[in-house]
């Protein structure tokens, strides 16, 4: 009888462990925050189990997982996309939005469209898609902007962003990922006519513009609360601002100044500050007001301190931000002094290459990091350093950049599982425990 009791317990227990999906950018809080219960501490000797495989095409836009299915987005194209870091070269192709059933990997739809690529590192699409409900939105490497109906595929309406809003794509393409915000469709679209536009989600018509800037920049919007109002923050090659989510009216702005249109990371809330930086060492610190919407600049371009982050997001925990710098290196950084609390080590090992890359994920007290090399790495990063504690092999780098082979995906955490692409097969992965 307690065999019995105790079989029928186990039987039960997964049923009262938390799980979750990862639909957008970051996941369901846009925070790189993996919630789930249930998750191993370590990798087992021969591997965590491939639940499957499924042959895609060319991209760096991560997955995104709801609803029983997986959103990817590739690019097909017979040309080589082998190309310098800071070189247009144009080719022509088909962008897809593919969506797979979670448990098998099978295609249930897909949806495709001819593109002309004008823009460096032409490998694919860099958004992941972003689930809301019944609909699911795309937005390609060169502004097209697509709703779909998420159980069938059909494309309820659509935005050619070059066209609409007169402009041409940045260096590296649309790369900042749209976020939902109620009735919203958050994206930045152009230059001169808007740099930031919210779209109705149902309809794709447009409710507001906000800002000009000399070129779109690739930072994904993201909200705040400050002074006791909801700020929607954008940045753009040229400065940092923010508007009212609702209206688009400016709240307040401050200069920025990126070299050769890069900047990248959205910026990162510690406390009273945020902080944002990018390329040649530019960084940024700005203090919210706390009696009406509104910043102080605290510091620009400190040349030996700040994190330049490029290719991932940094992490803001224990009062630090940890990210990595442009030259591949690992900080954590502290606020508002912008010293560090150290620097160097980290799951890509032995000294830092330009835009060395790993992308950061927490688990409760630990964190999952994704290696450019296409390893998955468990370890701690605290204010004492960076300590790893297990890893495994997933993916072959399959695209190049500075010389050598790159895997660039922010995987997506749900159900238990890891999925993530390179530029020839997306994969999940069981991490169960």
């Amino acid at each position: 009888m307690l065999r019995l009791l105790a079989c029928c317990a186990l039987a039960v227990l997964p049923a009262f462990l938390r799980a979750d999906e990862w639909p957008q950018w970051m996941g369901p809080h846009r925070d790189n925050e993996w919630r789930e219960d249930g998750v191993l501490d370590a990798f087992p000797p021969t591997g965590p189990r491939v639940l499957w495989r499924t042959p895609i095409a060319g991209g760096y836009a991560g997955p995104a997982v709801a609803g029983g299915r997986v959103f990817v987005t590739d690019y097909v194209t017979a040309a080589d996309v082998k190309v310098a870091n800071f070189e247009r070269k144009a080719s022509t192709g088909t962008e897809r939005v593919l969506c797979l059933d979670e448990t098998t990997g099978r295609i249930l739809w897909k949806h495709e469209y001819p593109v002309t690529y004008t823009i460096a590192y032409p490998a694919g699409p860099r958004c992941t898609p972003t689930v809301d409900g019944d609909r699911v939105y795309t937005l390609g490497a060169e502004g097209d902007l697509l709703c779909f109906e998420v159980a069938t595929g059909n494309v309820l309406w659509s935005r050619d962003l070059k066209k609409d809003y007169a402009t041409k794509a940045a260096l590296w393409g649309w790369a900042s990922h749209p976020l939902v915000d109620g009735d919203r469709l958050i994206c930045i679209a152009g230059t001169e006519a808007a740099h930031a536009v919210a779209f109705d989600t149902r309809t794709g018509k447009e409710i507001w513009r906000a800002g000009k800037a000399p070129e779109q920049g690739y930072v994904p919007p993201s909200i705040i609360e400050a002074a006791g109002v909801r700020q929607l923050v954008l940045a753009k090659p040229d400065g940092v601002y923010a508007v009212e989510p609702e209206t688009g009216k400016l709240l307040w702005e401050a200069a920025y100044g990126a070299d050769n249109g890069s900047i990248i990371m959205t910026p990162v809330r510690v406390g009273e500050h945020l902080y944002i930086g990018g390329y040649q060492n530019k960084n940024l610190l700005l203090k919210l007001k706390s009696d009406a919407p509104g910043v102080e600049v605290v510091w620009r371009n400190k040349p030996k301190q700040g994190i330049s982050a490029v290719n991932v997001q940094p992490f803001v925990a224990d009062g630090l931000v940890y990210g990595f710098h442009e030259s591949g290196e690992l900080r954590a950084m502290r606020v508002p002094d912008g010293d560090f609390a150290w620097r160097g080590g980290g799951p890509l090992g032995g000294r830092p290459q330009g835009s060395g890359t790993a992308f950061i994920n927490r688990h409760r007290d630990r964190f999952f990091l994704f290696t450019e090399t296409g390893d998955l790495v468990i370890a701690r990063l605290s204010p004492a350093g960076y300590e790893e504690l297990s890893r495994v092999h997933l993916l072959e780098p399959t695209n190049n950049a500075f010389g050598r082979p790159v895997v660039w995906c922010q995987p997506a955490y749900a159900n238990r599982a890891a999925v993530v692409r390179n530029d020839a097969e997306i994969i999940r992965v069981s991490l169960a425990r």
